[in-house]
């Protein structure tokens, strides 16, 4: 068999240097066309579910918030696998998908399955969609420093929340910008038992009572008899 290759290669040398001319022409063209990715992106096709609920153990939240979502997300479309994990406060639930799965489609489908079972869960709690990246999206990683010893961590996380983290976003191709660290500033209210009780008030009144305090309403002018 190899002999009757090589006797027609030579009877054919013209044609055979020609076809290896076109592979070595083809073989350049495909070599400065294929892409080329230091990090190649190997991860699932998924969608990641946040939930907070805040004070609660993580019992209570696997139970009222990552078995419901679980439950649900089993009969999305194209997905293989649900996985759930509950920890103090939080709720998180990965909704894996087939091979090929479009990412776009896949967040509209678990979109539409949250708001079905969103009347099952706790009130005040809303769970919301993770970014559109994968695992391997983490480009960039930095602190931020006060050399001259002027702001505290507190000022140091409102800077990176109201200032640098919206600039950051404004940047093509940049899903989120995760911040770790510092002091969130918040307001305390110290409450006194004893006191609470001379008035016959509970915490849940002072909770409620800063909750429509802080409420926001729209309101207009009201014209009446020319007035």
């Amino acid at each position: 068999m190899v002999k009757y290759i090589i006797e027609a290669s030579i009877n054919n040398r013209f044609l055979v240097t020609g076809i290896s001319l076109l592979v070595a022409l083809f073989g350049i063209w495909a070599v400065t066309q294929t892409p080329v990715d230091a990090i190649p992106d190997l991860s699932d096709v998924q969608v990641i579910i946040k939930t907070d609920f805040s004070g609660q153990g993580p019992q209570i939240v696997e139970e009222q918030v990552t078995y419901p979502l679980s439950s649900a997300m089993l009969s999305v479309p194209f997905a293989t696998a649900v996985r759930g994990y509950s920890m103090f406060g939080t709720s998180f639930v990965y909704v894996i998908f087939e091979d090929g799965t479009d990412m776009y489609w896949a967040r509209s489908r678990v979109l539409e399955y949250l708001n079905q079972v969103g009347d099952s869960l706790p009130d005040g709690v809303s769970p919301t969609l993770g970014p559109d990246a994968t695992g391997v999206g983490w480009v960039l990683q930095y602190s931020l420093l006060d050399k001259s010893g002027n702001h505290d961590l507190s000022e140091l996380r409102s800077i990176q929340d109201f200032f640098l983290t919206y600039e950051l976003q404004s940047v093509e191709g940049v899903a989120e910008i995760a911040t770790v660290g510092g002091f969130e500033r918040q307001y305390q209210i110290v409450v006194d038992p004893q006191r609470l009780a001379g008035y016959g008030l509970s915490l849940k009144h002072i909770a409620m009572q800063l909750r429509e305090s802080n409420a926001d309403v729209g309101g207009r002018v009201v014209e009446l008899g020319d007035r």
